[in-house]
């Protein structure tokens, strides 16, 4: 081959390492997780993240720890690619408790920014420490210094080589956030060790060490969260399960607040929510999730942590005893509470409720031992959607006779042309709120004060979330204040909404934008309008009396779209009377 020419290049340690930086670096909080995790296995008490900002950028990011702290000759080599304490073949792979070992953390951060590592060895006898600086891959530069015991590293000019990554990032608001969020995470994966986040000189963050998960959790999300929590614990030959869950009466519209560590590494599993949402059963809705804080143990032979460049994703042998362990564990700690106040009363689903005669007591009359409590929120949300849009009377639905309800999700119905009709309550209810919501936007009247003001405990990533998504909020209808460090208090909600009952709105409505993320202003209040929406309709599980099933298909019908709900689902099937009689072989 010499003398020919060739297509294929080897590419020079510089280059493969932006490359790996790729993988390993993909913004702010990357190089926080890297820098954090170097600290805990070096043996530290005590983590310190200082990050610094413009307006728009996160500029430095400082990393300091109380650990064993490094000599001369290991400060150097810790730049170079590949280079680990922590494995030496490929045999240690199997017992590796640390959380980083591929030693691809730090020359692919310094080859994409300006370094600075400062360190000095615990107990050793120098007095000086040393100071290794290096510039986007460059050789690093090697001199003593005065240090205190342990080691300091600071990150400046994040991507300065490398642009098109730069551009790639997020508002500031939602990188800081990310960075909230390692610290977090790590902070419950392992509550024996201090940490500390400050941004631009201000606290954020401060947990202390501690034995007890729950003063973590107190620390990061408030006494009242702590409070509702259950303690579960269970040990069985193959798994080790322990932490805190919530119980159903506090509940998520995501899974965004369950935080789950194997072998106190931070990690997110779906299987493992699944098996969390198993023990709970009935207990909570399809559509909710709790809050858990779970710290599970496994050998180290069975959990594979080198499927994903960032660690965050781990691969189980023995998956379906693992998973059922953790259902068992779930479903025995929510067995030994009484969880009748948190639960309510049970609910009622008819299989279907027949249209009354006309010499019968209308079905929006309860009956004989048959209370009006059911029917009474109901009412409420359909008062707040009472008025027709634009003022302009429209009819796009065929005349619709209620029949009755289906599971207290759907209306049965039939048209004038003997169809049968069946609306799904909770979307036809969205899209009447929807398009009122629209309509109400901008024209001043969307917005009604609290007599009381609403306070929200966010946890520190939300809130910083929060920051950047006020403007949107308030946009339609929500005014929130700063009222501490991580709380907020809530003054003015939409009219729509009614009367606020649940704070859980506001937090709902702040993790579906976290969620979503929409980065261009129409996207975020489109974000907003839906949620609005979903949250003051009618559920699915409401039972309906027969006039408010007619008052809801009367609201439908002057919507400017009553096929399908903000989310594009539809609102209604039909059925023919031809494809009926498909169904049943009479064609």
């Amino acid at each position: 081959m010499n003398g020919m020419d060739t297509t294929i290049q080897v590419l020079d340690e510089r280059t493969v390492n932006q490359i790996a930086a790729g993988e390993v670096v993909e913004r702010p909080a990357s190089v926080v997780k890297e820098l954090v995790e170097n600290a805990i296995d070096a043996g530290a008490t005590l983590v310190r993240v200082e990050v610094t900002s413009d307006r728009q950028h996160v500029t430095a990011i400082r990393v300091v720890d109380d650990g064993v702290g490094m000599g001369r000759g290991d400060a150097a080599l810790a730049f170079k690619e590949h280079a680990t304490s922590k494995i030496s073949r490929i045999d240690d792979l199997d017992r590796v408790l640390t959380l980083g070992f591929r030693g691809e953390a730090l020359p692919s951060i310094a080859s994409v920014s300006d370094v600075t590592l400062i360190t000095r060895q615990r107990g050793g006898d120098q007095i000086a420490g040393t100071k290794v600086a290096i510039r986007g891959g460059d050789a690093p530069g090697v001199t003593e210094v005065g240090a205190p015991e342990g080691t300091s590293i600071e990150v400046r000019n994040l991507f300065f080589n490398t642009p098109a990554r730069r551009k790639f990032l997020k508002s500031l608001h939602t990188e800081l956030a990310h960075i909230h969020g390692v610290i977090e995470k790590t902070a419950l994966a392992r509550p024996d060790i201090s940490f500390r986040l400050l941004h631009n000189g201000r606290e954020r963050i401060a947990t202390h060490a501690t034995d007890d998960l729950r003063e973590t959790v107190a620390a990061l999300f408030g006494t009242a969260v702590a409070k509702e929590l259950i303690p579960l614990a269970l040990e069985t030959p193959l798994v080790r399960v322990g932490g805190y869950i919530s119980g159903p009466a506090l509940s998520r519209a995501d899974q965004y607040q369950i935080f789950l560590s194997i072998n106190a590494r931070p990690i997110s599993s779906l299987q493992i929510v699944r098996a969390i949402k198993e023990g709970y059963g009935t207990l909570l809705p399809k559509d909710r999730f709790p809050v858990a804080f779970l710290s599970i143990g496994i050998n180290g032979s069975l959990v594979d942590v080198n499927v994903h460049p960032t660690k965050k994703l781990v691969r189980l042998s023995r998956e379906k005893e693992i998973y059922g362990a953790i259902a068992d564990a779930v479903h025995a700690a929510l067995g030994s509470r009484d969880l009748r106040a948190a639960a309510g009363p049970k609910p009622v689903f008819p299989v279907i409720s027949s249209m009354p005669a006309p010499h019968e007591i209308p079905a929006s009359v309860p009956g004989v031992g048959e209370s009006r409590a059911p029917f009474t929120l109901t009412d409420r949300r359909l008062r707040q959607s009472e008025l027709p849009l634009s003022g302009v009377e429209r009819n796009l639905l065929p005349e619709i006779d209620v029949i009755g309800q289906i599971d207290n999700m759907y209306i049965v119905g039939s048209a004038g042309d003997g169809a049968l009709i069946v609306i799904d309550q909770h979307a036809a209810h969205e899209r009447v709120l929807y398009e009122q919501v629209q309509e109400k936007n901008g024209t001043g009247s969307g917005s009604q004060e609290l007599i009381v003001p609403v306070l929200i405990t966010f946890s520190p990533q939300e809130a910083e979330l929060a920051r950047e998504v006020l403007p949107a909020l308030a946009e339609e209808g929500f005014s929130l204040e700063e009222f501490g460090p991580a709380t907020y208090a809530v003054n003015a909600i939409p009219v729509v909404l009614g009367k606020l009952e649940e704070p859980e709105v506001i937090r709902d409505l702040v993790s579906a934008l976290i969620r979503e993320s929409p980065a261009d202003p129409v996207g975020r209040r489109e974000a907003v309008l839906r949620r609005v929406a979903c949250r003051s309709a009618i559920k699915a599980g409401d039972r309906l009396s027969q006039e408010q099933m007619r008052r809801l298909l009367d609201q439908l019908a002057r919507t400017k779209n009553p096929y399908t709900c903000p989310h594009g689902r539809p609102t209604i099937v039909s059925f023919s009377p031809d494809e009926l009689a498909a169904m049943f072989r009479r064609t």
